[in-house]
């Protein structure tokens, strides 16, 4: 497909939407808004009553030589109802406190959203710069090869000099770094780009490492009720 602006403006959306549901610091702010939540919702539910049911089953065995019954069972239930009348404004303030930090944690949701989305079109513009520099330093390579190639042959006929040729020769060295140097920004740039888009990880590279699943490791160690070492024996 040609590089046409089209296509560079699709590529550079798609990074965004990328970015922004995949970035893991993105998604790191967005649990800590779901745990905001909940906190509000627990300091809340300390302003409503609640409701205790307590029941108790006995059984009382006679001595053998009682003329009464073997034995005697008795069962017994209590419910309590706790409604809290004042609290001196502690639970209130709690209550408040709770939805300032949800609202602080909504505002930084938007603050790392808007630091990657700035993040992504850098290096975005990076790697557009460093594409153009390898085009332009391709160019100059080809352009410094043939010059260099007809100072030789003007110097074989007696029309330039040694100098020449080398000073041809060091035009061409030069252009080549200069290839080589785009080509590196190009790479610096890419990953640049692939962590500002969140996909700078072991299994989006497909590195021959072994990756961390945190759900398998949880489920070794869920129903452990005693023991302090870890599921890999440390």
């Amino acid at each position: 497909m040609a590089d046409t602006p089209e296509r560079r403006r699709a590529v550079a959306e798609a990074a965004m939407r990328r970015g922004a549901e995949q970035h893991p610091s993105i998604r790191s702010a967005l649990h800590l808004v779901d745990a905001a939540v909940f906190a509000v919702k627990t300091a809340e539910g300390e302003l409503l009553p609640t409701v205790s049911l307590e029941g108790t089953v006995s059984r009382q065995w006679s001595p053998p030589s009682s003329p009464t019954v073997d034995s005697v069972d008795s069962a017994s239930i209590f419910g309590r109802v706790s409604i809290p009348l004042y609290q001196g404004g502690l639970v209130s303030s709690q209550v408040r406190q709770a939805k300032e930090d949800l609202g602080q944690t909504q505002v930084q949701v938007d603050v790392a959203r808007d630091q990657i989305r700035a993040s992504i079109v850098s290096a975005w513009g990076q790697y557009q710069a460093a594409v153009a520099s390898i085009s332009a330093a391709e160019a100059a390579v080809s352009a410094n090869q043939l010059a260099l190639e007809g100072v030789i042959e003007e110097q074989r006929v007696g029309q330039r000099t040694t100098l020449d040729v080398l000073n041809a020769q060091l035009e061409l060295v030069n252009s080549r770094v200069d290839l080589v140097t785009a080509q590196r920004d190009r790479t610096v740039a890419a990953y640049a780009l692939a962590s500002a888009t969140g996909q700078l990880t072991a299994d989006a590279l497909r590195l021959g490492v072994t990756l961390y699943d945190p759900t398998e490791h949880y489920d070794k160690v869920r129903n452990k009720w005693i023991g302090t070492r870890t599921p890999d024996g440390r």
